[in-house]
């Protein structure tokens, strides 16, 4: 149940809106995700939100997806401090379990596919310096897009300048942060260019967590004929050393949250192993718009990616430097269709869209001991496949003036297969899995300016490569092929309403409860390695209040909260070193934060213009207020860390200089140092990882056209 707490947040949340509500952008955001053709945000039947280029340059040094995407409702997004293992995404609860990268949410970057058929994918792959705008699908329309579809986060490089045009950008902050990125565009005739190389090292706030990662973003975009538009895009994601520091015990944290992780005896650091990661990521695609006529059009599109990927580990067991290491060997491709079409049935408008996609993955899995940091063996050698073959169908119906009705229904088929080439084929095997997702919704357009909709879907998620490679054995993740591991199922409800009261105002309002059966958990983490389950049933209710408003033409202010029950549904058990725990039925599920709220105040000295396509010259001031509510650790709730609040500012200032625009950044990261914990890993004795205290950035752009 909602505690009294938790209602009184959500009360102030209410008057806060009522009080201030919605940014500068509202009624003419277009957003494509929702509907799979272009849409206004405010008619989409869904629960979706555009971040755009401004919230992206003013979020900080564009390194994580947590620096602009916090203001978005129902999304969660906890800062690690630890690129080893990149961020924690989760939306509406879908994803929190995840150790590294993101489960449980497809991420798309100019419509090109960067989660694999089984539903990995990396936050970092987005190339934030180069992005025009982010758009976050909520709820039930997200199941149209697949396995692992708890939400869709998809990305979109910035068109190409119509004339030569060079940006450059450098910040440096806190524990040795050094960013640079150089950007050029250029259009020439039907051909459109943008490239973008950015670099980024950090020595990191806690010991052994040095990273330096580098990577590549371009996109050109061209017109064959003039019912042809196509998109090249190519991206590489180079990161040569990510030092892991480990999750801490609630003891060392409380000591020192400076210092790094041990092994589970406490005796041995993550330096003395070696832990650490790194990672080559190189992927091309591309996709095609064939327009036939004005209501008619086919999209094609094509991609192929390579990933390697090497992470040392701390032992599990003894007094020794002895870990462990393994090593990942991806390449993946994939290829879509899909037809869009507007036409009158009996007197109805219809917009609808069918298509087929067909993705697919091979890694080889290697793994074995390692002696400080280097490998020292092989135990397991294997192949890994994954592949999904899906239709897929969405329809909306204008059926009066003030009510739409979408509908949808996805086919989806995926298979995992594993060889064993270390032990004879005697892990060898594989394992299918199939779904059928329907999704209904209607839209009530109540005026011009405010809307009401209600959705239903069915959500369909298998579990990842990474999750099916280890099993429980004695309460600790072995390396074993894991074939039981079932998918979830989930019925989704949701409810919600758009208010645009003018212009420059907006609030988004939306109730939801989602209850899935064969849930993917996590069952241990130890020494880097975690193993999964499946809890026989889960339940999520939550409400979701997006507001922003021009309070003055110089002022705007903004504010998402959300607030989510997530629990076990039914009591199970789970083995652990001692044997085996109960979980009782209306347990909180962990990793997933009750409450969560991004607020932000920002005062310009050039008034704020609703629609303007850059920064006016001149200066901005802003402070952000971040508050996490409590988060249970584990599945029997016996560890959990507080929540807490940090308050960010910010100052920008923007010259025109001629025909070029200069502009310098500083921000200062929780102004009142509180210590707190920024994020938890689920199910591990170490599993707190420190949130960062005071920090600053300083930093400086220069966008030259020529």
């Amino acid at each position: 149940m909602i505690s009294f707490s938790q209602r009184t947040l959500v009360a102030q949340a209410v008057m806060m809106v009522v009080l201030a509500s919605a940014n500068a952008q509202t009624l003419d955001d277009v957003v494509v995700t929702a509907s799979r053709a272009q849409a206004r945000s405010f008619d989409a039947p869904a629960a979706i939100q555009l971040v755009d280029r401004d919230a992206i340059q003013n979020g900080g040094p564009q390194v994580n997806l947590s620096e602009s995407l916090v203001r978005v409702p129902g999304l969660t997004i906890l800062d690690r401090s630890n690129y080893a293992q990149d961020l924690q995404v989760s939306i509406r609860g879908f994803g929190a379990r995840s150790p590294f990268g993101i489960r449980g949410i497809r991420l798309l970057i100019d419509g090109i596919p960067a989660s694999t058929p089984d539903g990995q994918g990396q936050g970092s792959s987005v190339s934030l310096t180069s992005m025009d705008h982010i758009e976050v699908l909520r709820g039930p329309l997200a199941q149209l897009y697949g396995n692992a579809s708890g939400g869709v986060i998809q990305a979109f490089t910035k068109p190409a300048s119509k004339v030569p045009q060079v940006d450059y950008q450098y910040f440096v902050g806190d524990y040795g942060l050094h960013r640079a990125d150089y950007q050029f565009s250029d259009t020439v005739g039907d051909y459109g260019l943008v490239a973008d190389y950015s670099t980024f090292s950090i020595d990191g706030y806690r010991d052994n967590s040095r990273t330096e990662r580098n990577q590549f973003n371009g996109k050109m975009d061209f017109k064959p004929n003039d019912q042809t538009r196509v998109n090249l895009v190519f991206n590489q994601f180079d990161m040569p050393l990510a030092q892991d520091p480990l999750g801490l015990t609630p003891a060392f944290w409380a000591a020192n949250p400076q210092q790094q992780g041990r092994n589970s005896q406490g005796t041995k650091t993550a330096a003395e192993f070696g832990v650490r990661k790194t990672i080559l990521q190189n992927q091309l695609g591309g996709n095609a718009v064939y327009s036939i006529d004005k209501d008619r059009s086919v999209t094609s599109r094509m991609y192929y990616g390579t990933r390697d990927n090497l992470q040392f580990q701390v032992g599990t067991t003894g007094p020794s430097i002895d870990g462990a290491w393994t090593g990942l060997n991806r390449a993946y491709y994939g290829v879509g269709l899909q037809y869009n079409e507007k036409l009158q049935v009996a007197d109805t408008p219809v917009e609808w869209v069918a298509g087929y996609e067909f993705d697919r993955s091979r890694e080889l899995r290697k793994a074995g001991p390692a002696r400080v940091g280097q490998i020292n063996g092989t135990t397991r050698n294997e192949e890994n496949q994954a592949e999904n073959s899906d239709l897929f169908a969405q329809a909306i119906a204008q059926v009066s003036e003030s009510v739409a009705v979408v509908s949808g229904l996805r086919s989806s088929n995926v298979r995992f297969a594993s060889i064993d080439f270390q032990n004879n084929g005697a892990a060898s095997g594989d394992v299918s899995y199939s779904a059928i997702s329907p999704v209904l919704g209607m839209t009530y357009f109540a005026t011009d300016h405010l809307n009401l909709y209600a959705n239903y879907g069915q959500g369909f998620e298998t579990p990842t490569l990474a999750e099916v490679a280890y099993k429980t054995s004695a309460g600790a993740p072995v390396g074993v092929f894991n074939r039981s591991l079932k998918a979830s199922t989930s019925q989704h409800y949701e409810v919600g309403t758009k208010w645009v009261p003018d212009r420059a105002s907006r609030i988004d309002l939306a109730l939801f409860q989602i209850d899935a059966t064969d849930e993917i958990v996590v069952d241990a983490a130890a020494g880097g390695k975690t193993s999964y389950k499946s809890a026989p049933g889960t339940s999520r209710v939550g409400i979701e209040l997006g507001a922003s408003t021009l309070l003055t033409p110089h002022v705007s202010a903004s504010l998402s909260a959300n607030l989510i029950d997530a629990k076990y549904s039914q009591t199970f058990t789970s083995a652990t070193v001692t044997g085996t725990t109960t979980v009782q039925a209306g347990n909180k599920i962990p990793g997933i934060p009750e409450t969560s709220v991004f607020s932000e105040l920002a005062w310009t000295s050039a008034p704020l213009t609703h629609g303007a396509k850059a920064p006016a010259p001149g200066t901005r001031l802003a402070i952000e207020m971040v508050q996490s509510g409590r988060i249970f650790a584990n599945d029997t709730n016996t560890a959990s860390v507080d929540g807490h609040t940090v308050f960010n500012l910010s100052a920008s200032q923007r010259w025109a200089v001629e025909k070029a625009a200069v502009s310098a950044y500083l921000r200062l990261n929780n102004a009142s140092d509180e210590r707190y914990v920024g994020s938890v890993i689920v199910n591990s004795a170490q599993y707190i990882e420190p949130g960062l205290p005071r920090n600053w950035m300083l930093g400086m752009s220069v966008t030259a056209p020529f």
